[in-house]
Parts: structure tokens; C-alpha cells; sequence
């Protein structure tokens, strides 16, 4: 299942206009409100925290490893002669990465549901913002409106599900995956005839198979989808049987 480093602005200098707090702090509510999309789609994710830094978050993914995505949450500020009066979404990927281009591409058409805007969300290549640039993995940096633009901040400000849900759902295109809504977590167990029932990567017979979990094995159910559960079983993630797991 794919891995994602998920790295939320640690700017706690860059206040709302709407006074509602920082660029920090907002874009890490977005990323609370994400991680349930996460869970319930399989995305497996790590997260930096607010202490650290954009330089000491890519040094900690590279650092780590495994991942198949980076991707930087942050909002946007104009220039001091233009401060209020800008408004719009950038996706901002690296210009020799297709497959950052192509995640960009789906952020962006996503975005476009749920800005009122949607002219004004648009893709741009960049080689100068280092979480694009030194992340070893492909990478997005999204600025989600201009937080010194009062319309965009209460935008952000009261529509984190919503966005979040955009979110997942591009990382779900781009992973080749179902989208799957959040729903209570519950505990299961496997309810076999005594054979091993297979966590596979995708949800059908064919998916590949990642972990082999034994009958009366207890697991952690996040999303269902056509038949299938999205499971966590003993440090694995991927999709099962309903039909063998007891609720």
C-alpha cells in the first residue's frame, strides 16, 4: 500500500487576516481533518510536527525512506502591495518530475469542486521551493488560498472536510486506488474455515497479496468499499474479504 510523507506549514508567523490563528495552525487542522481519509483508503502516512521545520521535514522523509509522496500543505500571502486583494489555489510541482506534474494535475482538477473560484486554481512548476526540489520522492506543495485575503482564510477556515476529502481523493487517483469515505473505526476477526485469509494491496482476487492473517487474528477496520475492508493487521495495511471478517 502507498506511503506518504505529509508535511502541514510549521509558518506560525504567517497569521489569518480572519484572526483565527496561523498558517500553522490552520493547515495543521487540515491535516487532522485528512488523516481519517487516509486510514480509510490504506494510505499509510508519516507526519512532521509543528516544532520542526520545511528543511528539517524533507531531511526526516529522505532520512526515512519508503515513501511514494511528498506532500506540503501550506496557504499563500501576496506581495505587500497587493496583500488582500490576491486570491487563487497553486499546485506546485517540479518541472522534470511527470509524476509530480501528473499529482499536481489531480490536486488541482479536484480543488476546482470545492474552491469557489475554480478559474483560479492552477498547476506551476517551480525550482526554487525546496519541498518540491530536495524530497526524493515526487513531491507537491499546495497553497490552499492566501491566508492575508479575508474570503480565501474563511475559505480554509470552514471547509477543512471538504478540502480534505479533495485531497484524498487525489491521492487515490494517483495511487490507482477506490476512494473509500471515512466511517467508525471497529475491531474485527478474521472468521475463516481455519485457512489464513490474505491482506492483499488491492481490492480484488488479483491484488497482490501482503500479509497472510490466520483465522480468529483480531484486526482494525477502517473503510469498506464493494466487498472489501480496508484492514490494519499487525503493522500491515491493505484490503480483505469482508465476508471473513467478523465485526
Amino acid at each position: 500500500m502507498p506511503k506518504i510523507y505529509l508535511s502541514p506549514s510549521t509558518q506560525e508567523s504567517n497569521p489569518y487576516i480572519t484572526g483565527s490563528g496561523s498558517e500553522e495552525y490552520n493547515m495543521n487542522r487540515l491535516a487532522d481533518a485528512l488523516e481519517p481519509y487516509l486510514y480509510s483508503n490504506g494510505i499509510r502516512f508519516v507526519r512532521n510536527t509543528p516544532d520542526m521545520t520545511a528543511a528539517t521535514s524533507i531531511a526526516q522523509a529522505n532520512r526515512l525512506g519508503g515513501f511514494d509522496f511528498y506532500l506540503a500543505l501550506h496557504s499563500n500571502a501576496a506581495a505587500p502591495e497587493s496583500s488582500g486583494t490576491v486570491r487563487g489555489v497553486l499546485v506546485f510541482y517540479y518541472p522534470t518530475s511527470a509524476e509530480g506534474k501528473r499529482a499536481a494535475e489531480l490536486f488541482a482538477a479536484n480543488l476546482k469542486r470545492v474552491y469557489p473560484l475554480p478559474d483560479l486554481v492552477r498547476t506551476v512548476s517551480t525550482t526554487t521551493l525546496g519541498e518540491v526540489r530536495q524530497p526524493k520522492y515526487p513531491a507537491n506543495l499546495l497553497e490552499l488560498g492566501y491566508h492575508d485575503n479575508y474570503a480565501d482564510a474563511a475559505w480554509v477556515e470552514n471547509n477543512m472536510d471538504a478540502i480534505a476529502r479533495e485531497l484524498a481523493r487525489s491521492l487515490t487517483e494517483y495511487f490507482g486506488l477506490p476512494f473509500i469515505e471515512p466511517q467508525p473505526v471497529v475491531q474485527g476477526t478474521v472468521s475463516t474455515s481455519g485457512s489464513p485469509l490474505r491482506l492483499r494491496a488491492y481490492p480484488s482476487a488479483a491484488g497482490q497479496t501482503i500479509a497472510l492473517m490466520p483465522n480468529g487474528a483480531s484486526v482494525t477496520v477502517y473503510g469498506a468499499w464493494q466487498g472489501w475492508n480496508v484492514v490494519h493487521y499487525n503493522g500491515s495495511v491493505g484490503y480483505a474479504a469482508e465476508a471473513y471478517i467478523e465485526s
